[in-house]
């Protein structure tokens, strides 16, 4: 690993120019910014990696990793002071005493909410793929077709089969344990073994199974190793994953598409490289570097390179090309279309529920299983054809057994024995929605604010509309339905009601397509005007479908990377 130091942008000298030019330059070092480092590197490509954030070295850097609750001063719960400063990123559920380090505070890179919407983000390298939730699930044609045959938005101009071996490719590096359940719509991958269900979810399976016709109920389809792999893991069911596994049990930019980057002597990284833009050449038609603003000292330093990747996060991404503005491109590289910035997207989290079950009292189970188990999407899926909704959701869920078998009021010695046993078996649903892609959705740049490195802030104006809305009532009613099926008492149904942004799943703003007038990207990840600049993290994506995103991020990430070195090779880039 290597660091560039700075020069200037100004009259740069032609040995300066030659310092800071690399084959390729990746914009980001998260989950498709590690991948995108990875391929070029290994196809022998001088990369370029720039990360806003700080550096993070594997193991020495997870300061909590091994710490247990009574270790940290308030028992890894926030404290009332930092949920009064951080009023955004306090509503994460995996923001915690033990990971806030890994978080972007509010005040440090502000944003304008024209309609609440909750911006989660990871400035360092790895970026949140250090604290991500590690389900994967690969995406079908149900999802790809979605939009052409509903004449919602445009059509993707990609088709499983375009994607799927590039799904293997990833899942074979990635690690992922799961289950092959010859389910059409949600492809089986390359797996390691699962991890065992416990006897809830083992009982709840065979209830939803025997009960409701086109249900199941599967593992979770998660990345982390239950063998080890290339030197990393296994997983040690500590459960502690959003801390960094010292382990590397799970997969991680920063312990796995790095490393192997890494390894090939063709790597650069810079941290503390705030990309203001990418510089585009008129005469060239393409463009040549980018811009970057060192975080600390604030100093303008320009990076050549014949290819740029950028991966810096679905909206960052978007502010990068929002603000690469040209007399070619005014509003934006490449937005010739008024499409970029558009269509934002977000998971739909707003429906829990809850249950408990009385029996199994002489059951238990081992560890801390970091995994969960997955009811694939079921609504509007063959004979399934519902009124009031199009598209569909997942359940995400799982079950364990509570803390202290508390009989009766008391207090002491007795209260504390009784704390130390286990009490009932309880289960937990959350239903991931669909989002439609709406062009009133969307992000813009501010005309008046900017934030401290001088570039203008994002405003982000987002909501959940009515198809939505009665997909959530859905949610609500068949969760409680399966739980109450299946013998659960106490079941409580929410709607959260929590905006966008929370779901960490915000994708769309450079979508890819088939025709240049409606599109950013093109069917290889490139942007339509501007061929060797790349889009593959959320940003370009299509559609949402109800599966979690990164393994489609990472796989198309790799396939358009390989596609770019062979256009290099080629002399098309």
């Amino acid at each position: 690993m290597g660091f560039q130091k700075d020069s200037s942008a100004i009259n740069i000298n032609s040995k300066g120019v030659q310092q800071n030019t690399f084959d390729a330059i990746v914009i980001g070092s998260g989950m498709s910014g590690g991948w995108a480092a990875k391929e070029f590197c290994e196809k022998g490509l001088k990369t370029l990696v720039l990360e806003r954030g700080r550096n993070i070295e594997h193991i020495k850097d997870y300061t909590t990793a091994t710490l247990n609750p009574w270790d940290f001063p308030h028992r890894e719960e926030i404290t009332r002071k930092m949920r009064e400063d951080n009023p955004i990123v306090s509503k994460c559920y995996a923001f915690t005493e033990a990971t806030q380090h890994f978080f972007v505070k509010d005040r440090e890179h502000p944003y304008v909410q024209t309609k609440p919407f909750n911006w989660i983000r990871g400035y360092q390298l790895g970026g949140k793929s250090l604290l991500w939730a590690r389900w994967t699930q690969r995406w079908s044609d149900l999802d790809f077709e979605a939009n052409a045959k509903q004449g919602i938005a445009v059509d993707w101009p990609i088709r499983y089969k375009d994607i799927a071996p590039w799904y293997s490719y990833v899942e074979k590096f990635v690690g992922i344990c799961g289950s092959r359940d010859g389910i059409a719509h949600l492809p089986d991958g390359e797996f390691q073994p699962p991890m065992e269900f416990n006897c809830i979810e083992k009982h709840f399976k065979e209830s939803v199974e025997s009960t409701f016709k086109g249900r199941h109920v599967i593992h979770s389809r998660t990345a982390n190793l239950t063998k080890g792999l290339n030197g990393r893991g296994p997983c040690q069911y500590r459960d502690k994953c959003a801390r960094g596994c010292p382990f590397s049990g799970y997969f991680s930019s920063v312990s796995a598409t790095l490393p192997a980057a890494r390894a090939t002597n063709n790597l650069t990284i810079r941290p503390f490289s705030v990309v203001h833009s990418i510089i585009y050449d008129e005469k060239k038609n393409k463009a040549t570097g980018v811009r970057v603003i060192d975080a600390k000292t604030k100093k303008m330093t320009e990076f050549y390179a014949k290819v740029i990747f950028v991966n810096a996060g679905t909206i960052n991404t978007t502010l990068i090309l929002l603000n690469s503005r040209s007399s070619q491109f005014p509003a934006g590289l490449g937005n010739t279309n008024n499409v970029l910035g558009h269509f934002l997207m977000d998971h739909n989290y707003r429906g829990t529920i809850g249950g408990s079950y009385e029996g199994f009292q002489d059951k238990y189970y081992y560890g801390k299983r970091p995994a969960g188990i997955y009811v694939p999407r079921f609504r509007n899926v063959g004979a399934d054809v519902q009124k009031d909704f199009i598209r569909g959701y997942a359940f995400a869920a799982g079950g364990s057994r509570s803390t202290g078998n508390v009989q009766e009021d008391t207090i002491g010695a007795n209260y504390k024995e009784q704390l130390t046993e286990p009490g009932n078996w309880n289960m937990w649903m959350t239903g991931m929605g669909e989002c439609l892609p709406y062009y009133e959705n969307k992000v813009t740049l501010s005309e008046d604010k900017k934030d401290a490195w001088g570039i203008p802030q994002l405003e982000i104006d987002c909501e959940y509309k009515g198809n939505e809305l009665a997909m959530l009532k859905d949610i609500l009613n068949t969760g409680s339905e399966m739980l109450e099926k299946a013998g659960f008492k106490n079941i409580n149904a929410t709607d959260t009601a929590q905006p966008p942004g929370l779901g960490i799943h915000e994708m769309g703003t450079a979508r890819m397509g088939r025709d240049p007038k409606t599109s950013i990207l093109n069917a290889n990840n490139q942007i339509w005007d501007a061929k060797n600049v790349f889009v593959t993290d959320g940003a370009c994506m299509t559609s949402n479908a109800c599966q979690n995103p990164s393994l489609t991020y990472m796989a198309l990430t790799a396939r358009a990377a390989n596609f770019a070195v062979d256009e290099m090779k080629r002399g098309n880039l």
